[in-house]
Formats: structure tokens, sequence, C-alpha cells
């Protein structure tokens, strides 16, 4: 492929996805990293795209949301390894709220094998992921559908969640910066993250590496409610992902990356050699109270708000507090 015909077809796919990762564009027109970057490098000089750490996005500062099925070919080895590591984090019986995104929906598949668990959620994809679960408990919000994510959102999802206290919330956005937090695109779907952090103890933000740096127009979660950032491992020349994790981590956001050398562990920090965040980063003290354990053995989704019965009690006793 010429380098006209490969930076035409990366501009193609900027404009459609919104953003792109290097890894990614490098995969699709059949050439190195390297290549990509200096292609990306003349595009963003003709201010056809911008430069992202690992990739590129549409220019003017902030990036667009991509609808689902983009999304969902991005950056899908590192959302496995991300899902993978996050679900050592939870354990039986609790119960935790996640978000909409195709990140926590790989969670919620590996989730499903967690015995005792109640999973409250505004993602359609999260609760199909999790509907044939033979001891996990789905409780969705209300609301309405958004189409792009299939996430529920507006006034009707956040006032399902008043009252709810769970012990982990799982969340995934569009961007992640030590300055701002986790922040999105979408008002509506911004909007509803904040009701579900506001329901737990504490916070986890799953986003890979093409995500660290990236600002984008609401924010979500403020970094300094966030208590850990589960990643992938930046390729070892993206320094900017490095510091970006660095300056997390002395603003006492524990780092867990999936795949690290010497980590990978749940409970394991760390980043790229030369770039360590300091390990002995407290983990934040409950900002609310925990929710005892011993989930109900229900295969189907419950709607916040029903009536209190029989196995849902548990649930509902959650909302009154």
């Amino acid at each position: 492929m010429f380098a006209a015909e490969r930076r035409q077809l990366i501009l193609e796919m900027v404009r459609a996805n919104g953003a792109v990762s290097l890894r990614e564009l490098a995969r699709v027109v059949q050439t190195s990293e390297v290549t990509v970057r200096r292609d990306v490098r003349a595009l963003e000089a003709e201010g056809l795209l911008d430069r992202r750490h690992g990739g590129a996005v549409l220019p003017g500062g902030f990036t667009r949301e991509s609808g689902f099925p983009q999304k969902s070919h991005l950056a899908t080895a590192e959302k496995t390894a991300i899902a993978d590591l996050a679900a050592g984090l939870v354990e039986e019986g609790e119960a935790i709220v996640v978000g909409a995104g195709t990140t926590t929906q790989e969670l919620a598949r590996r989730l499903a094998r967690v015995p005792g668990l109640t999973v409250v959620t505004n993602s359609l994809l999260v609760a199909q992921a999790l509907a044939h679960a033979n001891r996990v408990e789905v409780v969705m919000t209300g609301g309405t559908l958004r189409g792009s994510n299939y996430a529920l959102v507006g006034s009707g999802a956040e006032q399902s969640l008043q009252g709810l206290r769970v012990s982990k919330a799982f969340l995934s956005g569009s961007g992640l910066t030590a300055e701002r937090g986790l922040s999105t695109s979408n008002m509506l779907s911004a909007s509803v993250d904040r009701a579900l952090v506001q329901a737990a103890a504490e916070v986890v933000v799953l986003a890979d590496h093409t995500k660290l740096g990236t600002d984008t127009m609401f924010q979500t979660v403020p970094t300094d409610v966030i208590t850990r950032l589960v990643t992938d491992e930046p390729p070892p020349h993206d320094d900017r992902a490095a510091t970006e994790l660095q300056a997390l981590a002395d603003q006492g956001v524990q780092i867990a990356v999936a795949g690290a050398s010497g980590g990978g562990s749940a409970g394991g920090d760390g980043v790229p050699a030369g770039r360590q965040p300091r390990r002995d980063v407290p983990l934040p003290g409950p900002r609310r109270g925990q929710v005892p354990g011993g989930g109900p053995q229900l295969r189907t989704a419950t709607v916040l708000g029903e009536p209190p019965t029989g196995e849902r009690a548990r649930v509902a006793d959650l909302r009154r507090r």
C-alpha cells in the first residue's frame, strides 16, 4: 500500500471511530506502528487529526464518542487483559455496580463465575453477559435506552440509584487524565455514571492505555474519587502514557497493570520500567458503608423500583439504607 493510500485509510478510520489506537491502525493497514506513527504525524501537520497517547483522534482537542460497533473492535486484546485482572477484585457474595462500555462488558463475562454476586447495572450488554449465570443476580436501573451503547440513561436511571449502597463501582469512559479524572463525550452517560459512583464505597476505573491522557467533554469521576485504575501496559515508546500513570499514582490512585512484568495480579501495581509509581500508596478507606455478601441465586434481571419479593429482598434492603 502506498503512503497516500495508507494515510487516507487512517483518516477514514479516525473519522468513523473518533479515536483509534496505533496498534489497531497498524493492524488494519498491515504495516508497523513506526510507519503508522509517521503517517499520523504527517496527517496532524495538515490539521486532519490530532495525535494522542498511542493513537489518533479527531482534531479539536476533544474526542467524540464512537458507537458500539466501532468500540467493540478497538483494543480488544487490551480490554480482555484488563477484564481478567479486574475480575480478581470481586469477591464471592459482593454487591457491585457495573457501568456501560465494551470493557465492562468483558468484565461481566468473567463475573458470571463469581457465586453469590449481585450486579447493579444500566447496561443491557452487561446484563446480557450475566443473564444465564447460575448464582448471580442482575439488577437493572430504569431509564431511557441510549442505542449507541445499549445503556439506560436519564432521570429514570438516576432516580432508581438513589439510596443504593454497594461495595465497588466498575466504570469505563472515553478518556482519563490525572487532572480531570475519568470523562466521557455524552452528557447523559456522564450523569448516570456519577450516580453509580455515589452508590459505591470504592471506585475502580477500567481504561486501556489509549485513553490515558485523553480528555473529553464531561467529567464523570474526579481523580480524588478513583480508588484504583486497571489498565494495560503501554508500548515501550509511549512515555506520555507512563507519565500519566505516574501522575495518577502520585494523587493516590492505585495502579494495576495487566501484562506488566512482575505485575498482573489483582492487587499488583505497575507501569513500564523506569516509570514506576510508588507501590506503597494506601488504599483509600471506604467512603460509604460496605455491603454484606450473600447474593441471591437468580438468573433473570430485576428492575430497580419493583416491590421486594422473596430473593430480591436483600437488594431492596440496600435501597432503603
